[in-house]
């Protein structure tokens, strides 16, 4: 017996230190986790599908009949692979050159609005008697018609009602059993009302008039006019003259070697060293009564925490669950200006403000001076916001090969033309964000840096990548830090890799003046509030449910609480889960804090809901999200637009 026991023992000693020895040799590229919780893909499916199964047995995702349903039919997204595999190679034998994108661009999408077989008609919704468009309206009228076919509801109290004591969505509500009487009447709580009356919670909407002037380009950009002025003025007096008798006469003088008379008492005239001040066009009071700085709205930059604007994913309801974690600056989606020129409601949806959003900027994108400046002066008299942002960085082929993004900063002169026109119409700091440049090896953003600061620009953000390296590199952030000193007086912030308060720390160690967060803020919001308490913080998988019920709530307050607005904001959810799933633990790592690049192993979490949190599938994605927002409609389909795994 002894000896057994003492055989057992040397079996249990060596399975220890084989595991040991396999996280010791982690594999590359994959973050270091305690030996315990390694599993493989294999066990991890089984278990995470094991607890979600239907009465007969099958898995979910699966009919009567055996048969795939559409959930079940969404295949994990194929690991990124880091070099070309033998089959794609030219007829040479050499590799063809392209490179494995994280982008789903040929993805299936089904607009939200589609899940609705047939919508209740607002006039009937908001109680307004007639319907406008009469029998051509496609809408249904009939309130006990709509409820037959409307879909179960998720809950039984609402967001809406419980906040504000009024859904505006009635019996379409998703919730509606909470505020509605049997007789289909929508209940309301006079006291909740009250206390938000007079009360702007989200601003800078898009006016009806606004739109339809914009529409008819009747929107008059006087101050954008005068400048643009300025820009017409100065092209035509660097073009020749060379047309009529005029140029003909002017063309001979030039050949015979003389002067034409005109240029003769110019030359007179004027003294023989050039002007101290480059010139653009006449000399008007403006030129000579200067703005004072302090005559602008100034912000505060210095030592802040930014969160960085970012597409698809920076909306309204995520920024308004990190500012909850702490975080000082925020932005909205990049937005185009010819869009926002043209009156588009969903690009203007992109400037709404949250009254929590205390410093708030908006980033527009644009390659031509004309449109840029209107879009500033039409963006400084219609919204509330504290600075407006000019892309210069967005690495895109969309924006790029248009001259926008990064392409504004190979293109200096029309890059000064869209700063100084900005910033003579606007009342409020401009910035800039840019990239270490546009080729891998070749960094340029040290010579640019000093042009911007002569163009005055608030503040600069420095991205630690170029356009090509993508995420397949680390941030430069030797370079930023070359830049920062560079950039001195006006502050200059660093974005890049930073996913731990470590991160944070070291990158303030270089002297930059703040910190901007994208991907870490994705992957775990709370990451503001570990910078500001210095921690790491282990954060327990309920509490993250929590973090999305909030979203949630948030999404349901922003786009609606009908079935439109809930798939709305399931999809957006989806989005970011396909960044959250990245969240390692901090109880289960080997080495504390995780890094941005490193790639989570397969492992089982501490519980099921952990587990369930570290998949990478799609499907466990889309059952996070009926947990919060009831189930999924039948012909739901949904595949994220950044693939998950895509970390090289």
């Amino acid at each position: 017996m002894e000896k057994a026991a003492e055989v057992t023992v040397v079996v249990e000693n060596a399975a220890v230190e084989t595991a040991k020895t396999k996280s010791d040799v982690a594999v590359k590229g994959e973050a270091a986790l305690k030996p315990q919780f390694l599993t493989t893909k294999e066990k991890f499916h089984c278990f995470v599908d094991s607890e979600w199964r239907g009465p007969k047995g099958e898995k979910a995702g699966e009919n009567d009949k055996g048969e795939q349903t559409t959930e079940a039919s969404i295949e994990e997204p194929e690991a990124k692979m880091l070099k070309l595999e033998p089959e794609k190679r030219n007829k040479e034998g050499k590799p063809d050159g392209k490179r494995v994108r994280g982008q789903n661009k040929s993805r299936p999408h089904t607009k939200p609005g589609a899940y609705d077989e047939k919508r209740l008609c607002t006039s009937v919704i908001q109680d307004k008697g007639e319907c406008a468009y009469g029998d051509k309206c496609r809408f249904h009228h009939v309130v006990a018609e709509y409820m037959a076919d409307k879909p179960a509801d998720i809950g039984e109290s609402c967001y809406l009602y419980d906040t504000f004591g009024k859904c505006q969505y009635g019996v379409a509500c998703r919730f509606a059993k909470a505020h509605t009487t049997p007789d289909f009447k929508t209940m309301e709580n006079a006291e909740l009302i009250k206390a938000y009356e007079g009360r702007t919670v989200v601003k800078n909407s898009l006016s009806k008039d606004l739109q339809i002037n914009l529409r008819k380009r009747a929107v008059a950009f006087k101050k954008s006019s005068e400048y643009l002025k300025t820009l017409s003025d100065n092209r035509d007096k660097q073009e020749p003259k060379g047309n009529g008798a005029a140029g003909a006469a002017e063309e001979s003088a030039k050949a015979a070697g003389e002067q034409p008379a005109e240029a003769e008492s110019q030359l007179q005239a004027s003294p023989a060293k050039p002007p101290p001040v480059k010139t653009i066009g006449p000399l008007t009071d403006v030129d000579i009564i200067k703005l004072r700085p302090c005559e602008k709205k100034q912000v505060d930059f210095e030592d802040k925490l930014y969160l960085a604007p970012l597409t698809t994913c920076g909306n309204l309801p995520f920024r308004r669950v990190c500012k909850r974690f702490g975080v000082d600056i925020t932005c909205g989606e990049m937005a185009m200006c010819t869009n926002l020129l043209q009156g588009q409601q969903s690009e203007w949806a992109l400037l709404k403000r949250h009254e929590s959003e205390d410093v708030f900027g908006v980033q527009v994108e644009g390659c031509f001076p004309d449109t840029m400046t209107r879009c500033a002066e039409l963006i400084n008299n219609n919204a509330d916001v504290d600075f407006v942002d000019i892309n210069s960085g967005c690495p895109i082929d969309l924006v790029y090969k248009k001259g926008g993004g990064c392409g504004l900063m190979t293109r200096t002169r029309k890059f000064e033309q869209i700063v100084k026109g900005m910033n003579y119409v606007l009342d409020i700091p401009l910035t800039v964000k840019i990239r270490t440049g546009v080729q891998e090896k070749c960094n340029i953003a040290h010579k640019l840096i000093p042009e911007l600061k002569k163009w005055d620009v608030s503040m600069i953000t420095l991205h630690g990548r170029s356009r090509e390296q993508r995420y397949t590199r680390l941030a430069d952030w030797d370079y930023i830090n070359t830049c920062s000193k560079l950039a001195s007086p006006v502050p200059l912030f660093g974005n890049g890799d930073i996913l731990s308060y470590e991160d944070a720390m070291k990158a303030r160690e270089t002297g930059v003046s703040g910190i901007m967060i994208a991907r870490g803020a994705l992957i775990k919001p709370w990451i503001f509030t570990e910078i500001k308490e210095s921690r790491h913080w282990d954060i327990s998988s309920g509490e993250r449910l929590d973090v999305l019920r909030d979203f949630s709530n948030f999404g349901l307050e922003h786009w609606g609480s009908d079935t439109r607005g809930v798939e709305k904001t399931r999809t957006f959810m989806l989005e970011w889960l396909s960044f959250m799933c990245r969240y390692i633990p901090v109880g289960l790592l080997e080495r504390v804090p995780q890094k941005i690049n490193e790639r989570p192993p397969y492992y089982m979490g501490r519980n099921y809901l952990e587990s369930l949190m570290a998949s990478q599938h799609v499907g466990d994605w889309v059952r996070i999200s009926e947990m919060l927002l009831g189930p999924v409609p039948k012909n739901f389909i949904f595949l994220p637009k950044h693939k998950a795994n895509a970390y090289k």
